[in-house]
């Protein structure tokens, strides 16, 4: 969940490095720092807080140099404070390094070291590594650092400098992401692409158990397990720009106008005149799957809830869905001729990897949704299918969740199709779908003004049946990561078996009643609120003059297919939760405490 960043390569250290972190900053973090190899020492620099508070610490210093490392913390082991914040050094100050993961035995190991005489100032795991290499250094940083990881248990992305070898930068990635990127005279480490994307686009994306060196003059070797490897480098198709706002207040409510364009995409990609293609899938015999497991987490686990609720639908095959971080913790009871789905934006949601790692091991199939390219779930699985939603900061997720929404539908006509299943008709009105997307959010005034009104409330309620349940949970989410107000999805069905003892009025609840078989019972559920002084909010269809007439505060949403009601009824609830958070002075694109790439348990 840390980023890390190390640029080896002469240049302005301070701009590199701070212009990276910056980008790194969606990850969430807590603290930040660079270390400098400067003049033959060690320059270090870390605060508590915002990047802006580092970045005035060494606003006054030269930096111009051949090699640096820097880190944003989220922190695991010790509060947030200068002092925990990375890089750490070693007693001498001749090694600093910074890391993402956990170092799960690193109390024997400080143990030990401190019998040593080591001294450590800080409560982090991280610095047993800097003394580690103290120990054990033989006058190569890359041997040392081998050696380093064989006495480490856990998971980490580990980057490592010295004054002894200053034209050099080592690295190394187990169960956590790292990526090189590589330049005419840089070579640029950080845990994901983002700021690689400053100084170029031919990335190298590194295996698990990898360790990696890189000196001045450009030259790489990665080993793995003691074996050199040859490597590819690899060309992201992402730009620069989708990492700056372009002129909207929030990354959040950029990347909500950029969904109509990201769902056109998608279905130009596999829609070809009557049939849904995946040329991803033909290495599975789908005609033969007798089950679907899916897996994923937050966001990711509830699109692929209505994955659920789609391929049961029109594919008539069964699915069975489970918060990633449950499943691997179950005992598997597993059908044969099954298939694993996996659902992750960045591809290195550690609870989801552990799940597929599993169901490789039982020899289940895996076809990863994932939208980063060379990620770790994409290496792992069988088939990938990219949801192409570009580079997505706010770690709130608007557009990578509606792509993952439009992949599940896809999925589901594929299977559908496979199956001898006739869904042409929904596929046309597929393409409708876009514009009544970019119709809400022209009207997303009325939210803002929906926010305004209801922005006080203590806590929410969002009500859902059948597809639009998964709705209400992620609607639910939305609010609660971004303005911290309490909030909780439920089926609108289970109102009497417990919930209902909530309403008053001083809860809000946001009820999704657009047309669907289950409008009628809704509309029950929705008057038993009312009966108990619920101050209520209803998404309903343009034209249902019954709710216009009974409730004040109704959003009416265009008119489309009720299958496809999770894609549009989202998108208000995204706006309604952005506003409500701004107007509370909440920060919309970096919410406390969260991460955008959970990459520890």
């Amino acid at each position: 969940m840390c980023g890390i960043v190390g640029v080896l390569g002469f240049g302005d250290k301070k701009e590199e490095l701070i212009g990276s972190l910056k980008l790194l900053e969606y990850r969430g973090y807590d603290s930040s720092g660079i270390a400098v190899i400067k003049d033959g020492r060690l320059f270090l620099a870390k605060k508590k807080g915002k990047i802006k508070a580092m970045e005035r610490l060494v606003a006054k210093t030269d930096l111009h140099s051949l090699v640096g490392i820097g880190h944003t913390r989220w922190a695991t082991h010790g509060q947030p404070s200068d002092v925990n914040a990375h890089p750490h050094i070693d007693c001498k100050g001749n090694f600093a390094v910074v890391h993402n993961g956990i170092i799960e035995n690193y109390l024997d190991l400080k143990e030990e070291l401190v019998r040593k005489g080591h001294k450590f100032r800080s409560q982090t795991d991280t610095e047993v590594i800097a003394h580690l290499v103290e120990e054990y250094y033989d006058g190569d940083l890359f041997s040392t650092l081998k050696r380093v990881l064989e006495g480490l248990k856990g998971s980490f992305a580990v980057c490592l400098i010295s004054v002894k070898e200053p034209n050099k930068i080592v690295g190394a990635r187990k169960s956590s992401p790292l990526v090189v990127g590589l330049t005419d005279d840089k070579v640029i480490f950080a845990s994901d692409i983002t700021p690689i994307l400053r100084f170029t686009k031919q990335v190298v994306f590194l295996e698990d158990g990898d360790i990696v060196e890189a000196r001045d003059g450009g030259y790489i070797r990665i080993e793995n397990h003691g074996i050199e490897r040859s490597f590819e480098t690899c060309e992201v198709e992402w730009d620069i720009s989708q990492a700056r706002r372009c002129g909207h207040p929030h990354f959040m409510l950029k990347e909500i106008h950029e969904q109509p364009s990201i769902v056109k995409k998608l279905l130009s990609l596999h829609m070809k005149e009557d049939r849904v293609v995946f040329p991803e899938l033909q290495g599975l015999d789908v005609q033969k799957i007798r089950k679907i497991y899916m897996v994923g987490c937050g966001t990711a686990y509830h699109a692929g809830l209505v994955g659920k609720y789609i391929i049961e639908r029109v594919a008539k095959v069964g699915v069975e869905i489970d918060v990633a971080s449950e499943w691997r913790y179950r005992d598997l009871v597993l059908e044969p001729d099954s298939v694993c789905v996996a659902i992750s934006q960045s591809g290195e949601t550690a609870d989801t990897l552990a799940a597929v790692e599993r169901f490789r091991k039982e020899g289940i199939k895996v076809v990863a949704v994932c939208n980063v390219v060379g990620s770790s779930l994409t290496r792992m699985a069988d088939a990938v299918i990219l949801t192409h939603a570009g580079l997505e900061i706010s770690v709130a997720s608007t557009k990578a969740y509606l792509a993952q929404l439009v992949i599940m539908y896809l999925l589901g006509f594929y299977l559908a199709q496979n199956r001898g299943i006739d869904v042409s008709n929904l596929m046309n009105r597929f393409v409708d779908i876009p514009s009544a997307i970019n119709e809400v959010i022209e009207r997303k005034a009325e939210l803002q003004a929906l926010a305004r009104k209801h922005h006080n409330f203590g806590s929410f309620l969002y009500l859902g049946r059948n597809l639009d349940y998964p709705t209400a949970l992620e609607g639910a989410l939305k609010l609660k990561e971004i303005s911290y107000i309490p909030a909780e999805g439920y089926p609108a069905g289970e109102m009497k078996h417990g919930p209902i003892a909530l309403i008053d009025e001083y809860r809000a609840v946001i009820c999704i009643a657009t047309d669907s078989p289950l409008y009628e019972k809704m509309y029950s559920n929705i008057e038993e609120i009312k009966a108990r002084r619920g101050k209520i909010i209803v998404l309903a269809t343009l034209g249902n003059q019954e709710i216009g007439k009974e409730f004040n505060d109704v959003v009416f949403l265009p008119k489309i297919d009720e299958i496809f009601s999770p894609i549009l009824n989202i998108v208000p609830l995204q706006l309604f939760a952005y506003y409500v958070a701004v107007i509370r002075g909440c920060d919309v694109d970096q919410p406390r405490n969260l991460a955008k790439s959970v990459t520890v348990e």
